[in-house]
């Protein structure tokens, strides 16, 4: 296929670089040869992150990027450099900060004005295609009529995030002891969601280190409610649409506070880190619905996420076909077709509908209580676990004929 435009990232081995390799946006890699010319042509830097699989990430290239009155904006009055995260986590955290510094919040696509020098003044996330207008128009008036503010504003952004890195020493070291984890929980358990597990707020993320010190706070102190909130946050979360019901592995976040709708790209290390925490939470409470969890997404990661060869891919996009989540949901009639006689009480298990649970279809969570449906179908609950793994292998088998999400086919070593 003929492209219209190629820009410097078509060089780069990165995924998420070269998605933006034909941007009509004259991007560079990070690097000498970027900041020197922002130096030699004292130019504002944009330094644009994100990461394969982010889908707002992808929104904002379709309407920004890969617009050519927009790109001719950003290529006269900006260097403009793009950055995959899980590359350089290192340019990603000093940006990060500047813009978290800024505006109390962070996330990707990370777009971020510096000075010449990479020091940064301005920043924010994703911006519909006029609003980023009006940000490069107002960056390069503030540039070329009140340079000496936008030093100004620089050098205090970069004071902030430099005194956020250090660290006070004291000379007088106070051990920790278990008061201290105390205040910490009793402050943090202001904001557990008591019906559903995890923080009360959408959206949520499953947060698997702050649970596992909840998990060694237990143990430290034999507090019930940290282990209660465990728990729950646990069951709510392997019976969610954030986990794959299907083919298992965890995405990224849900956008309710149910963990019903998910932000449906899948990371590596989010899925790493919930092994581990599902792991220790089994060896504690031996709930075998965790094993469950725990065995299905490293099979996930096994089929999904592993090169042939050893190591492991970094992450599954949100979007197939330019959609969110279409590889994922599920139309009652497709089920049916399948699934064939045990499709009603498959349905009434993880709630699928005619109507959908969801603008783009069915998204599985389990809906209905496991030994009540057992004992309708007249069966033990393992004949029942049975029927299921049967049933989703089926599924997991038609899903596989579906057009897949895009693989960042990198595999970080460090």
């Amino acid at each position: 296929m003929k492209v219209q435009y190629t820009n410097r990232l078509a060089k780069e081995n990165s995924p998420y670089l070269l998605q933006h390799a034909h941007n009509p946006v004259d991007w560079y890699p990070w690097g000498e040869e970027a900041l020197q010319k922002a130096k030699d042509e004292n130019k504002v830097i944009l330094v644009s992150i994100g990461y394969a699989a982010c889908h707002w990430c992808h929104v904002m290239e379709r309407e920004s990027f890969e617009n050519e009155e927009i790109a001719k904006i950003m290529n006269e009055f900006f260097i403009c450099i793009k950055v995959d995260r899980e590359e350089r986590p290192d340019i990603d955290k000093i940006y990060m900060d500047a813009v978290q510094l800024m505006t109390g919040s962070g996330g990707w696509p990370l777009n971020c004005f510096a000075m010449p020098d990479g020091k940064p003044f301005f920043g924010g996330t994703y911006f519909r295609p006029n609003d980023w207008v009006g940000v490069l128009r107002g960056i390069q008036n503030a540039w070329l009529s009140e340079k000496d503010k936008v030093e100004n504003v620089a050098v205090q952004i970069s004071e902030g995030v430099r005194s956020n890195e250090l660290i006070e020493v004291k000379s007088d070291a106070k051990l920790f002891d278990v008061d201290d984890l105390k205040l910490g929980y009793e402050n943090w358990q202001k904001e557990f969601d008591k019906l559903e597990g995890g923080n009360n707020h959408a959206p949520k993320f499953p947060l698997p280190g702050s649970l596992q010190f909840l998990l060694r706070y237990y143990h430290a102190s034999k507090d019930q409610s940290a282990l209660d909130h465990v728990v729950l946050t646990l069951d709510k979360m392997a019976a969610g649409g954030i986990f794959d019901q299907i083919g298992g592995g965890f995405a990224r976040y849900s956008v309710d506070k149910i963990w019903k709708v998910p932000h449906f790209e899948k990371m590596l290390y989010d899925n790493a880190q919930l092994v581990s925490l599902y792991a220790e939470a089994f060896s504690l409470t031996k709930i075998p619905e965790y094993k469950r969890v725990i065995e299905e997404t490293l099979d996930f990661i096994d089929r999904e996420l592993s090169l042939p060869n050893g190591g492991f891919y970094s992450s599954l996009d949100a979007d197939s076909e330019g959609v969110e989540g279409k590889f994922y949901v599920w139309e009652k009639s497709e089920i049916e077709s399948v699934l064939k006689e045990d499709a009603e009480w498959f349905c009434e298990y993880f709630g699928i509908t005619e109507k959908a649970n969801w603008e783009e279809g069915n998204i599985l969570m389990i809906s209905a209580d496991k030994k009540e449906l057992a004992t309708k179908l007249g069966i033990t609950t393992e004949q029942f676990d049975e029927k299921i793994k049967n049933a989703s292998d089926k599924l997991l088998l038609k899903r596989e004929e579906r057009i897949r999400p895009g693989l960042d086919d990198k595999a970080l070593t460090s």
